[in-house]
């Protein structure tokens, strides 16, 4: 990291926050009544949860902007993990005696539906001396302070990942300190990013494409922890790209007797039916067990397409195991899933920016 670079910009954050000191003193408000409404939530409190707390706890986080029915966005939540199962992992990431590489890789391997941007989010609140808020804006000021071998998609960031980067930004609080800011942390650490680093040159450096390393990064080759990462996380992102475009969609749907499929996008058009879309997300394991699934999915007459979603490689060899099948091979589409994070990130970025103009009311 850049020190010199975050010392000239800690000034600049300085000389502003000298004048406007009525902004500056407002943050710091807000920033530890943020932490006193986290940390009042214990691990017991966590475990007694209701589903309207766990909708107040949600709605209050900024990483839910992106979500303008909020409540919606929860009952997802659970619905696809289960009230018990979200309580218990949420009071074991938060509160649990184990380091956090340890603590996050759980969660995230447990909890379907919620990214690094809300994990770290909540730890940050909790524990902002030790965890930092990471999310897009926090990779485009690490990025122009010259933090090296940054995730750029949330299936790279894992538990030693997330320490290492609480560690660069422990830094930055430390330089904060040194100029005077006597009670800076991570939380204020994020705010310094938000206020000084995301100009429009640096904001434009988040869609520029990264180098692939040698040999390549395609999913097979990769270990069954970090596949089953990605997997996750692109069934993650396939739901939330149906929402986004304003279909019912649901993950882990039972399409025949043992038999499910990773994602659906369903569809009501008046009364002439429902029309559903089908997505299979193939990592690592057998092919010719996604071709099954796809074909016994065909079986609804309602589903209007299959979907494959892999990397280069094997979406070619899904091409090839698909052309002797009769019933699907005309049907099959195929996505590769780097672009299904693409389509995710820019999508995220148009509801951000539509739903923080309030346009649209929460519901009941």
């Amino acid at each position: 990291m850049k020190i010199e670079l975050v010392r000239q910009h800690l000034k600049d954050y300085l000389k502003h926050a000298e004048n406007d000191q009525e902004r500056h003193q407002r943050d710091h408000a807000e920033r530890q009544e943020r932490i006193e409404y986290y940390r009042s939530w214990s691990a017991e409190r966590i475990r007694n949860m209701t589903e309207e707390d766990l909708y107040d706890y949600m709605s209050k986080l900024w990483a839910m902007l992106i979500w303008g029915n909020k409540k919606y966005k929860v009952k997802k939540l659970i619905e696809e993990n289960g009230m018990p199962t979200l309580q218990e992992e949420l009071a074991e990431l938060i509160w649990g005696k184990a380091q956090i590489e340890g603590r996050w890789d759980r969660f995230r391997s447990k909890i379907k539906g919620m990214g690094p941007a809300t994990i770290s989010e909540i730890l940050c609140h909790v524990h902002p001396n030790d965890c930092m808020l990471w999310n897009r804006r926090a990779y485009v000021g690490f990025r122009y302070l010259g933090v090296e071998n940054l995730p750029r998609h949330d299936y790279q960031l894992t538990g030693k990942r997330y320490r290492g980067l609480s560690d660069k930004a422990k830094e930055i609080a430390d330089e904060m300190r040194t100029l005077g800011i006597r009670d800076a942390n991570l939380l204020t650490v994020d705010y310094f990013i938000w206020d000084e680093l995301q100009f429009e040159e640096n904001l434009s450096q988040i869609h520029k494409k990264t180098k692939v390393p040698a040999g390549g990064t395609e999913i097979e080759r990769t270990d069954k922890v970090t596949s089953d990462f990605i997997h996750n996380e692109v069934c993650d992102k396939l739901s939330d790209i149906g929402l986004w475009l304003g279909f019912v969609s649901n993950r882990e749907v039972k399409v025949a007797d043992g038999s499910k499929v990773d994602t659906v996008w369903e569809a009501t058009i008046g009364n002439m039916g429902r029309v559903i879309y089908v997505f299979e997300v193939q990592t690592k394991g057998s092919i010719d067990s996604l071709i099954i699934n796809l074909l016994k999915a065909l079986n609804n007459p309602a589903v209007q397409g299959v979907v494959a979603v892999s990397d280069a490689s094997q979406i070619e060899t899904i091409k090839k195991h698909a052309a002797g099948v009769s019933g699907l091979r005309d049907k099959l589409k195929c996505w590769d899933y780097k672009q299904v994070l693409q389509v995710h990130e820019a999508l995220e970025s148009v509801n951000e920016a539509i739903n923080s103009l309030g346009l649209v009311p929460q519901g009941f």
